[in-house]
């Protein structure tokens, strides 16, 4: 599948917030970033995100999931062709349902279609082997993590926290010399994050997000809320461990009888609460966090995190990275790697019994004059 041992390989993520699609373009040999190519961004339209978001909790062949399917792949179609120089795709699809010990894991997308309309060869269900080997599936942004970490060329352990619809942690050892290798990664979803507030907002039509945290700036946190949230389950299981989008579905009831700004402190206090709880699972305090995903940009949320962590905590952007394109470069980076043969997740980051690599391999059929 590749012709060469470097390649530009062009990455598509399309999260649990719903928002649009993220492309990338990186330079890598599958181990090493060698350099960050162009990006761009295709958001969905509001009515794109009602007809996936009418399939979100369902599985292949139930009502609304094939038009959800056709709506993802128009939408990456779209944004990708707009690349020239990819040799290789990386398709991650959008998550409509996860229950890595029972139903399993479902990306909605069909990589084979995308490798047709684009001409390119595609890698895609990134996840389903990690299953089937006894792993959560998720997260699978730490191996690339791991190699961000030797591109900034850090010598002690620091942890990134990717705030997206769900929130997930992953610590890193740079000083060992592979992701595999034991010690050096440990991930795990952490509790919701944007997910919730974006919710709330929808529901009392205050529009699609909290932008710049400005209405959970003005609000109190109701902190019996916050409490008895953190008394859930999930949060006293030893990593690794991943959620689904719409494992708490009771949050925005739980603060239903609160006026507008006090129910959005109140759910981003439980995003920020949740991630600082993470830390307590890692191996060695990190010297830093480096956060991404949306959450980066509310000042409420990071205020929030620097209070409860007991270490410097920052966007990804001061390491000299982008967070809006981090999880579409590493699905670009995993494909290299699935490309080679190399392994994806490991037991500290999903849980799967040994290192192994996932995805399906799409060629085009032939190429069209």
């Amino acid at each position: 599948m590749l012709k060469t041992d470097v390649v530009w390989a062009l990455g598509a993520m399309s999260g649990t917030s719903l928002d649009g699609v993220d492309a990338a373009l990186l330079r890598t040999d599958g181990h090493s970033i060698l350099e960050f190519g162009e990006s761009d961004y295709r958001p969905y339209t509001p009515e794109e995100q009602a007809v996936i978001a009418d399939a979100l909790g369902r599985w292949q062949g139930e009502p609304g999931v094939e038009e959800a399917a056709e709506t993802i792949e128009t939408a990456h179609a779209e944004v990708l062709s707009q690349f020239g120089d990819a040799e290789l795709i990386g398709f991650h699809g959008q998550t409509l349902a996860h229950d890595p010990h029972g139903r399993g894991t479902h990306q909605a997308g069909d990589g084979r279609v995308l490798a047709e309309v684009l001409q390119t060869p595609v890698v895609w269900d990134f996840r389903s082997n990690d299953i089937e080997m006894g792993g959560e599936g998720a997260p699978l942004a730490p191996f690339f993590h791991f190699a961000c970490a030797k591109w900034m060329e850090a010598e002690k352990p620091l942890a990134f926290v990717n705030l997206g619809g769900v929130g997930n942690l992953t610590w890193v050892d740079p000083r060992k010399a592979a992701p595999e290798d034991e010690g050096a990664l440990l991930a795990f979803d952490t509790g919701p994050a944007n997910a919730p507030i974006d919710d709330l907002m929808r529901q009392r039509g205050l529009g699609s997000y909290d932008s710049d945290g400005a209405l959970a700036e003005t609000g109190e946190v109701d902190e019996r809320i916050v409490e008895d949230f953190l008394e859930h389950a999930y949060f006293y299981r030893m990593p690794p461990k991943s959620l689904d989008r719409n494992d708490f579905p009771d949050l925005t009831e739980q603060v239903a009888v609160l006026e507008d700004a006090d129910a959005a402190a109140t759910l981003t206090a439980i995003s920020a609460a949740s991630a600082a709880r993470g830390l307590e699972h890692c191996p060695v305090p990190p010297e830093g966090v480096l956060v991404t995903g949306g959450g980066r940009k509310n000042p409420t949320l990071m205020a929030m995190l620097a209070v409860l962590m007991d270490c410097p905590v920052a966007p990804v952007e001061d390491a000299g990275l982008n967070g809006d394109m981090l999880e579409a470069q590493a699905f670009a980076y995993l494909a290299v790697r699935v490309a080679k043969g190399l392994p994806t997740s490991a037991p500290g980051t999903t849980g799967v019994r040994a290192a192994v690599g996932g995805g399906r391999k799409s060629a085009p059929k032939g190429r069209r004059k």
